[in-house]
């Protein structure tokens, strides 16, 4: 199948499924006589295999790396093990997000509880020195 009708049936831009391919994470790429690239029709399953990684946070390198010559062979194990890594990064980046929203909270709540006797800079001053940061006088 052409480039065109493969990113109709996938809805992968056929910029981005060029880009696979030069990154070799699309094979099996016929050459037609006419220079137009000829898909097999496994390059459909192989594009939703890669957006899906994608979108799940997995890098073209992790992804190159467990991806199997043929969809049919995945390495169980190899992929278990990438697949619950990438389970334990997310829940960190959550706790981390989770930290910064409250750390930010807190300093709104701060921010917000400027005494009416204080202009902005005496207020910035002020929220500085609650944090621990001085501004170097």
């Amino acid at each position: 199948m052409k480039i065109g009708e493969l990113a109709r049936r996938t809805g992968v831009a056929a910029s981005a499924i060029r880009f696979y391919e030069a990154q070799g994470l699309l094979k099996g790429v016929q050459r037609l006589a006419n220079g137009y690239r000829d898909y097999p029709p496994e390059a459909a399953t192989l594009l939703s295999v890669l957006s899906g990684a994608q979108r799940a946070g997995f890098t073209l390198d992790e992804i190159r790396q467990l991806l199997p010559q043929d969809l049919r062979h995945w390495q169980h194990a190899e992929l278990m093990a990438a697949l619950q890594q990438k389970v334990a990064e997310i829940a960190a980046l959550q706790l981390r997000l989770e930290q910064n929203r409250q750390h930010l909270q807190q300093l709104i709540t701060l921010i917000n509880a400027r005494p009416d006797d204080i202009d902005c800079q005496d207020n910035a001053a002020r929220v500085l020195a609650s944090m621990g940061i001085t501004n170097g006088e």
